[in-house]
């Protein structure tokens, strides 16, 4: 649990992450996830409960711990004027790694983050993907055993982010044990052996991305929009078609095992929805299904 004042952030949360798992906490915006991710770092105690990392209590082995950690905080606290080699090598200091070591890793990771040929340049000249790839790197500086990461991927483009992905794929690959915060569901899917979703600071669900989906979900979804102000209107007329309804501001979802069956019903009805698309169903859902919310908010 985490309380700041009388605001509890984190309600109670019970988790067991294996080393070498890409473990995922999936929330939207103040669900509890980089509170849960400050308190994994030992750099926020915990107000009440049990927390072990590598078996190490925070409150008493603080330093231990973050001596096995990496971390990749949501912003990309850089120091941009200053080249990324140089970044690398003084973070490594902070270590106390000596200086010919942390010259020879920094040139490797920058290498594993496909920043080599950018490596004498100055931070502030590199793209948001790029600065994302070096903090990256960064975190790898002490060769951790865990890496956390909070929101990897927020601002990013689709290339950069699969980029990226790409990374981090190679590093679960190499053993590093994964735990990330995200509240893309495309990333969770991806990234995820395991994961979470969280809300209000708890824990609404637990499982792998199939598991949540197939236990929340059914397998397609049609999505329906009849225009501005209009979606509500049409729910009562949907009744009765698939297994339930999700009115959202923008569109209409439709929860049926055969998405197309359940667009000719709509049609049977005389129903005349702008624009139609029947999907497979994804962790949105599940978080739709889970808290009523769309993982946007």
């Amino acid at each position: 649990m985490k309380r700041f004042g009388d605001f509890e952030a984190v309600k109670g949360i019970d988790i067991d992450v294996s080393p070498g798992e890409s473990f995922g906490f999936l929330g939207p915006n103040g669900a509890g996830k980089s509170s849960t991710m400050r308190m994994i770092a030992a750099v926020s105690p915990v107000s009440e409960g049990v927390l072990r990392i590598f078996g190490l209590d925070p409150a008493h082995d603080g330093s231990a711990i973050r001596n096995r950690l990496g971390v990749v905080p949501q912003a990309d606290n850089l120091d941009g004027e200053l080249t990324p080699l140089d970044n690398l090598i003084i973070y490594g200091r902070y270590f106390d790694i000596p200086r010919s070591e942390c010259i020879a890793r920094a040139r490797e990771l920058l290498d594993f983050v496909q920043l080599s040929d950018r490596s004498a340049g100055r931070v502030d000249s590199l793209s948001g993907g790029m600065k994302r790839r070096l903090t990256i790197a960064r975190g790898l500086m002490n060769r951790p055993e865990m890496l956390l990461l909070d929101e990897p991927t927020t601002g990013l483009d689709p290339q950069a982010r699969h980029v990226l992905w790409d990374r981090l794929y190679r590093l679960k690959q190499q053993g590093v044990t994964l735990v990330l915060t995200t509240h893309y569901m495309d990333e969770a899917e991806q990234l995820c052996d395991r994961l979470v979703v969280m809300d209000a600071g708890r824990i609404a669900a637990e499982g792998s991305p199939r598991e949540l989906i197939t236990r929340y979900s059914t397998r397609e979804v049609l999505e329906l929009r009849f225009g501005a102000g209009q979606n509500a209107d049409q729910e009562s007329s949907l009744i009765g078609i698939g297994e339930r309804l999700e009115v959202l501001a923008d569109r209409v979802l439709v929860y049926a095992d055969d998405g197309e069956a359940a667009l000719r019903e709509v049609h049977n009805r005389g129903l005349q929805p702008e624009s139609s698309l029947v999907r497979r169903s994804s962790l949105e859902d599940v978080f739709l299904r889970l808290t009523g919310r769309s993982l946007e908010e």
